[in-house]
């Protein structure tokens, strides 16, 4: 039981716990039909006026707890309780690893799906969405709610079939991919989404503070401009660092000295490279950042022939995802390859202002404090300290710091080929693909087993059996960032996945399902034989889940089966308690860190995965002052100490001052990172009200069945424009702007336009006005005679078509304008207010440009009928 009075927000929801395992031990004995009515129940509770969801949260999280025990055989701990209120009042839980996370979203997710208005589970990747998503399913079968999927694979109608649902599981990009998508669309049915309700979002870090750098962005192809692209990489490969060109790693930018300027403008036999009609300063900088900055293996990987981006943050395959601006296409010229056409811009939104439309937003992850100023700045989101159910004895080791990195990576190698000897588990977490191959190299040459894990397609599908094995005698683990994998590494091994894995490759290597039909001991005796030691193979867990699922389902000895699996679970879960007390007694999981990481979440994600519900674990860094952290941050000081003591390479410096000074250097980049951020969410709020602005004036016309009324009110607004710029004009300009006026009308009559101008301006306006009706009305009924209904399908069309038109445009310019704003500075001027003001100028002329357009395309278009 909890100790109440250890934290003040365990302490404030004591009686709701208490009042929560009360209504579990009543629920628990319905049966299972009861448990299904409780939905229902719940549900009508809160059509009564009386009551909230508040109210029912008690009953409806006891509900959930019989369901979740029912369908995995686990009971909720209290504060699994305590972590679903905190997310239920929208604030972000910091839990361990292994603290059962899923379980809690699924608990808080039930209360808030009875509203019947939609909850997004998000998650940071397909496989975990894909997880979390079948064990919902399961549980949800006692409850009677509906649980919807969506993953890159999911097709058009699936989706709306799936957003549809009382909880459904998303990835991050997906979702705002589908928002997008939404807002392109043409017709209400192509419309996928509903009204965005509640999130809980999973590694709620990742998703709103590491990916919050970069924008989602759908694109749309323009020429392919191949020859500048290579040419660019040919001029680059002839300048030098630090003698034409400047590199700041700290930003992930290349300045050109004015030496290299000189000589790229002779090699291009240019006068001014930085002439407005030159395009070729894009081309060489993203040259340059392809050469220096962009390194093979480490920030992209080749994959079926195709530059493919590793994720910074989880070190995962980012499928589809592309760099914009023309970076993708330089590091294409770089590696030889075949140059995809340039991108332009058509919708785009950031992950900030994408979950602040959430009415409800709340996440859970197991690093979210060192962050919870940005969370509540930006996102109004309290982080709330969650206990541990198991006190955490994990035991984090000083840093190990060595002169080069050639002899941190001997010392790591060394420490794996002794902890292998042992036989203690050792997971090594590395920064990128390439590091990661390199110690595989070292083991090899060692002999030491190991599984490797990086974003190399032949590695991450085995990425759950590799995670869920890590834990067992003598495992070698080599991986990159740990954030996001979403399993839990158990000592001795998972029972579960080992009876899996070896009824699979039972099968498999008879090519058989013969050996189904035997009885339940004889094949218990079969499998019986087979040694733990053969899960050594490269298989994909996940495979095997669904190739098994299908077997059983086809098969009339299914029931049978599923005992045998069970029993041989039970085998195994005997022989993995055995092993996990041996692993135990060597000190549990030894995680080892091969460098410091920009951000400590990172750090702290990858010690997490040691001390799981009250586990004996070591963690551990080896770093070198040849690592990015210290080489781009200082570590100078640090090397004079280490030379003025006289230290060789082969030997560390183990001290907490030390670490000290890397947590303070780590804060300086957090610190850094968060200005770059907080200064994209000022942009992007500017460009944010532009877009809500414009997508609720298209969900309107979308939604619309009659336009008319929007084509006159845009006329409207278009002649009073017009006679707002006529009132300025001198007498003979006056004549030219209501020739204007009438143009835009498309009215040819021979009015006596001197007449006209003798009138006062509200006469004008009027008269034109009235013009504007009549023949719009005369139009009407002339497209109404050739085809009903087809007048309101070309005011829709033209409606969507001319503000998608200029709203790309103005993206387009408003990217453009963000670029150069930054020179105002050097003028005493605040970047940002020029920002808003030149923005909001553009804004007025683009829907100045929308309405005159529309105006113009409606009362002066022609319709052919070929007969």
């Amino acid at each position: 039981m909890l100790n109440f009075l250890s934290n003040n927000t365990v302490n404030k929801n004591k009686k709701i716990i208490k009042q929560i395992n009360q209504l579990y031990k009543t629920i628990n004995k319905y049966s299972n039909k009861e448990l299904k009515e409780q939905t229902s129940k719940l549900k009508n509770q809160l059509t009564n006026k009386e009551s909230n969801i508040n109210k029912i949260l008690p009953e409806a999280f006891a509900t959930i707890k019989v369901a979740i025990k029912r369908a995995t055989e686990l009971e909720l701990f209290d504060v699994q309780l305590l972590g679903a209120i905190a997310l239920h009042n929208s604030n972000i839980t910091e839990m361990k690893t292994g603290e059962g996370k899923t379980l809690v979203a699924i608990t808080v997710g039930y209360l808030n799906s009875l509203e019947n208005k939609g909850v997004h589970i998000i998650t940071v990747n397909d496989y975990l969405a894909e997880r979390d998503a079948r064990l919902a399913k399961n549980i949800f079968n006692y409850l009677n709610i509906e649980i919807g999927l969506i993953t890159q694979n999911t097709n058009h109608n699936n989706r709306k079939i799936n957003y549809a649902c009382h909880i459904t599981y998303i990835t991050n990009s997906e979702l705002g991919f589908d928002y997008l998508r939404d807002n392109m669309s043409t017709h209400q049915n192509d419309i996928v989404q509903r009204d965005f309700n509640y999130a809980i979002i999973d590694e709620v870090d990742s998703i709103l503070i590491d990916e919050a750098r970069t924008p989602l962005i759908i694109s749309g192809n323009s020429e392919v401009a191949d020859n500048l692209y290579n040419t660019a990489k040919e001029l680059t490969n002839e300048l030098n660092n630090k003698v034409h060109y400047k590199i700041d790693e700290k930003s992930k930018n290349i300045i050109l000295t004015e030496e290299g300027i000189l000589s790229c403008e002779k090699i291009l036999n240019l006068k001014n490279l930085y002439n407005v009609n030159s395009p070729w300063i894009k081309y060489i900088i993203n040259a340059l950042k392809a050469k220096e900055l962009f390194i093979k293996n480490r920030d992209y990987i080749i994959k079926n022939n195709q530059v493919t981006i590793v994720d910074e943050f989880t070190g995962r395959i980012m499928e589809g995802r592309r760099w914009s601006d023309g970076l993708h296409q330089s590091i294409e010229a770089k590696e030889n390859m075949q140059i995809a056409a340039e991108n332009k811009t058509l919708a785009s939104i950031t992950y900030q202002n994408l979950f602040l439309l959430y009415k409800k937003l709340c996440g859970m992850t197991g690093t979210a404090k060192t962050e919870e100023n940005e969370f509540f700045k930006i996102y109004k989101l309290n982080v709330i300290e969650i206990p541990t159910n198991q006190k955490c004895i994990r035991k984090d080791l000083p840093d190990l710091v060595y002169r080069s990195e050639y002899s941190k990576w001997k010392a790591i190698a060394s420490e794996c080929f002794d902890m292998y000897k042992i036989g203690r588990p050792t997971l090594i977490g590395t920064t990128n693909v390439e590091k990661s191959e390199l110690l595989a190299k070292m083991l090899n040459r060692l002999r030491i087993p190991y599984n490797l894990l990086n974003a190399k397609p032949e590695n991450i599908s085995r990425e759950a059996e590799i995670i869920t094995q890590a834990g067992r005698k003598h495992s070698i683990t080599i991986s990159t960032n740990m954030a996001g994998r979403g399993t839990d590494i158990i000592l001795g091994g998972n029972p579960e996945k080992i009876a899996k894995i070896v009824i699979y490759n039972y099968i498999n290597k008879k090519s058989n399902l013969a050996f189904l039909n035997k009885k339940e001991d004889q094949i218990i005796q079969i499998l019986k034989t087979i040694k733990i030691s053969t899960l050594k193979e490269n298989i994909d867990i996940e495979i095997i889940d669904k190739d098994l699922n299908k077997i059983l389902n086809n098969h009339k000895l299914s029931k049978s089966f599923y005992n045998v699996l069970q029993q041989l679970t039970n085998i195994y879960k005997k022989l993995c308690r055995e092993e996990r007390k041996e692993v135990l007694e060597l000190g549990g999981l030894y995680v080892i860190g091969t460098e410091r990481h920009e951000s400590r979440r990172i750090d702290n994600q990858l010690r997490g995965r040691s001390g799981r519900q009250g586990d004996k674990g070591t963690t551990r860094f080896f770093i070198s002052l040849q690592d990015n952290l210290f080489r781009i941050f200082g570590g100078e000081t640090i090397e004079n100490i280490m030379k003025k003591l006289n230290i060789d390479d082969e030997t560390p410096i183990e001290s907490i001052i030390l670490s000290r000074s890397l947590s303070s250097a780590q804060k300086k980049v957090e610190s850094y990172f968060y200005d770059i951020r907080k200064q994209l969410f000022e942009y992007d709020e500017v460009i944010n009200n532009q877009r809500i602005a414009i997508y609720t004036e298209r969900k309107k016309i979308l939604n619309s069945t009659f336009t008319k009324d929007c084509i006159i009110e845009y006329g409207e607004y278009t002649i009073n424009e017009i006679i707002n710029i006529y009132q300025k004009e001198t007498e003979e300009q006056k004549i030219k702007v209501i020739q204007q006026a009438l143009k835009l009308l498309n009215i040819n009559d021979n009015l006596d336009i001197k007449s006209l101008t003798s009138m006062n301006t509200n006469e004008i306006k009027y008269f034109l006005h009235e013009q504007l009706r009549i023949k719009y009305d005369l139009k009407e009924v002339y497209l109404e005679q050739l085809r009903p209904g087809l007048i309101r399908q070309l005011e829709k069309y033209y409606l969507l078509k001319q503000i998608d038109n200029a709203w790309q445009d103005h993206i387009n310019k408003m990217s453009l304008l963000k670029e150069y704003i930054g020179w105002r500075s050097y003028g005493q001027q605040d970047p940002l207010i020029e920002y808003k003001n030149e923005a909001f100028n553009l804004f007025i002329n683009m829907v100045t440009y929308i309405r005159q357009s529309v105006t113009y395309l409606v009362l002066r278009s022609r319709l052919i009928i070929n007969k």
